[in-house]
């Protein structure tokens, strides 16, 4: 198999460090697409102000190989179902998340690169780990932890724990 992510979000760097974070845990060849407008207004919802995440991952189901994962990466606000929001979301080989509220100047705090990119690459290998059969891990700071909050993405770390990493190994049979 192999990865590719699609985004919105044009910043190289990110998009660079997110690929070699995926490389180096799921050990699979990354390519990277960047594609204006991928989340539009047919997925906005107006009572919500935000964007259905399921309607996004069921609408590019179409784009994926059947060789690969592919990860949305979107700077709109995500929700699904009766949550308020969700950072990402992960479904039959396609995955999004968005960067929206791993910014720092999301929670009024101060633009902080270093911050922001630990972020994304923890919901990058979070969802896409999703894809590889990996389910939520009650260990928090494993990066299958479960984030019901950004304090909750900032203390895991951007690894599985032991555990995951054996579970991940059976199911790509490293």
């Amino acid at each position: 198999m192999k990865i590719r992510i699609v985004s919105e979000i044009g910043d190289e760097e990110v998009l660079k460090k997110i690929a070699e974070a995926l490389e180096e845990i799921y050990g699979e060849k990354v390519e990277i697409e960047i594609r204006r407008g991928l989340v539009d207004e047919r997925f906005f919802n107006p009572d919500r102000g935000q964007y259905d995440a399921w309607a996004i991952v069921q609408h590019y189901q179409n784009i994926r190989k059947e060789d690969e994962y592919v990860l949305l990466i979107t700077g709109k606000d995500l929700y699904a179902a009766e949550l308020n929001f969700v950072f990402g979301l992960a479904w039959r080989g396609i995955s999004i998340i968005s960067d929206c509220r791993l910014r720092p100047e999301f929670y009024g705090g101060a633009p902080d690169r270093k911050l922001y990119l630990s972020r994304v690459i923890k919901e990058a290998v979070h969802e896409m780990g999703h894809l590889h059969g990996l389910t939520h891990c009650s260990d928090r700071r494993c990066v299958m932890a479960f984030s019901n909050s950004i304090l909750d993405t900032d203390y895991k770390t951007h690894k599985p724990c032991s555990k995951c990493l054996k579970k991940l190994r059976s199911l790509i049979r490293f």
